[in-house]
C-alpha cells in the first residue's frame, strides 16, 4: 500500500501573509488600472491647471494662484485610491477567495495587517512620488511665463508631500468600509457619501452646526491639510491630518471587531 508523501505545512506569519496579499494585489487587474488612472490623472490635472493659470487674471481665484493650485487633481485622485482601497478587500468576498484566505489564516487579524501593508507601502510610494512629480511638472510649465513656487519654499512640502499621504490614508478609509460593509456597490457608495456627498450637504445645507460636523469629516480634513489657503470655518492643517487619521484608525478598529465577531 502506497502512502502519499507527507505535505509540508508551516505556519502563518505576517511575512507570509503579506507576500500573499502583495501576490493578490499585482494580479489584480483592477490594481494596475485604478492606480495608473491616478497617476495620470493627477499629473494631467496639475499640467492643465498650469497651463490655465500660467498668466495672472482677474478671472482667477486665490485657491488657483497658491502653491496647492496644481494639485487639485487629488479630487480624482481621492476616487480612485479610495476605489482601489475597497475593491482590494471587497473584490475578495465577490469572488469567494475570501473563504480560502480567512481557513489559511484562522485568526483573520494577520489578513487585515497585511493587506494594511501592502496596501500603504505601495499606494503611498506611488502617490507621494506623483504628487511631487505633477507639481513639478506644472511649476516648469508656469515657469516659461512668470514666477512659480518651488518645493524649497514654505509650506509648499506640505501641500505637495501631503497630497500623497492624504490620498493614502482616503484609501486606507476606503478598505476599511470594504471589510465592513463587504459588498463592492455599498461599500463604494458608503465611501464616496463620506468623502465627497456629507461634507458638501452638512456644510451648505444645514446651517452652522452642519459646518462644525463638516469640517471633522474625513475628506474635508483632508482637504485643509493639502491646501494652501486655509477657508473660512475649517480645521487647521495638522489637525485636519489628525483627524483624518483618528477616521482612519477608527475604520480598521471597526473593521477588526466586525471581521472577529461574523462569519465569514
Amino acid at each position: 500500500m502506497q502512502h502519499p508523501e507527507a505535505v509540508a505545512t508551516y505556519p502563518v506569519t505576517l511575512r507570509r501573509a503579506v507576500v500573499s496579499e502583495w501576490i493578490k494585489f499585482r494580479t489584480l487587474r483592477s490594481s494596475g488600472a485604478v492606480l495608473g488612472g491616478a497617476v495620470f490623472g493627477m499629473v494631467a490635472i496639475a499640467l492643465l491647471v498650469g497651463y490655465n493659470i500660467r498668466h495672472v487674471g482677474p478671472s482667477l481665484q486665490a485657491d488657483d494662484l497658491a502653491a496647492s493650485g496644481p494639485m487639485q487633481g487629488y479630487y480624482l485622485g481621492q476616487l480612485l485610491i479610495g476605489s482601489l482601497g475597497v475593491l482590494f478587500v471587497s473584490g475578495e468576498y465577490s469572488t469567494g477567495m475570501i473563504r480560502s484566505t480567512m481557513t489559511a489564516a484562522p485568526k483573520r487579524i494577520p489578513v487585515v495587517w497585511a493587506k494594511l501593508i501592502v496596501f500603504v507601502a505601495v499606494t503611498a510610494a506611488t502617490m507621494i512620488l506623483v504628487s511631487v512629480i505633477a507639481f513639478i511638472s506644472a511649476q516648469a510649465l508656469i515657469a516659461q511665463y512668470r514666477t512659480g513656487f518651488s518645493l524649497a519654499d514654505p509650506g509648499v512640502p506640505r501641500v505637495v508631500i501631503g497630497t500623497g499621504v492624504y490620498l493614502t490614508l482616503a484609501g486606507v478609509i476606503g478598505a476599511a468600509i470594504g471589510w465592513i460593509v463587504r459588498r463592492t456597490p455599498g461599500a463604494l457608495v458608503a465611501y464616496f457619501a463620506i468623502i465627497v456627498v456629507l461634507p458638501v450637504l452638512f456644510a451648505n445645507a444645514l446651517g452652522t452646526w452642519g459646518k462644525d460636523v463638516a469640517q471633522v469629516l474625513p475628506g474635508a480634513a483632508g482637504r485643509t491639510f493639502v491646501s494652501s489657503i486655509r477657508e473660512p470655518h475649517t480645521l487647521s492643517p495638522w489637525l485636519g491630518l489628525l483627524v483624518l487619521l483618528a477616521w482612519a484608525v477608527s475604520g480598521l478598529t471597526v473593521a477588526v471587531i466586525t471581521l472577529k465577531r461574523r462569519d465569514v
